[in-house]
């Protein structure tokens, strides 16, 4: 329901929504104007949805200089990969649904105990994160 585009996937529906379906709006009204957008280029509305995705369903999460992976995955996911680039070094991520006798992260193929790992400034770095 977040994504913009889910509002205007037809023109009854686009002229309903009465904004740009490819800005995230900060408001989305109720009563007799129920379902339109509102203030759209004015808002961090977009930087926060990216957020959240990013931190809540995702669960990359960086503290000081350790990056850790702690999904929500939808139940209908069987996981995902990303390429991440920070600081002069590449991160592969793949996360995908493990059992309990795995371990829960490997990077560059050894076992971890926390689904987070030490970032590094250069190269990189292979990490496999089982939910």
């Amino acid at each position: 329901m977040l994504n913009p585009v889910n509002h205007a996937l037809d023109r009854e529906s686009a002229e309903h929504y009465r904004v740009e379906p490819y800005v995230v709006a900060a408001d989305v009204y109720s009563g007799d104007k129920g379902g339109r957008g509102g203030w759209t280029w004015y808002t961090g509305s977009a930087g926060w949805l990216y957020r959240a995705a990013v931190e809540a369903i995702l669960g990359l999460r960086r503290e000081n200089d350790r990056m850790f992976v702690e999904p929500a995955l939808p139940s209908d996911w069987p996981g995902f990969s990303m390429k991440l680039k920070l600081d002069g070094a590449i991160y592969h991520i793949a996360v995908e649904r493990g059992s309990k006798d795995q371990a829960p992260i490997e990077v560059d193929g050894e076992p971890g105990q926390a689904r987070s790992f030490n970032l590094v400034t250069e190269g990189e770095v292979e990490v496999l994160v089982r939910v």
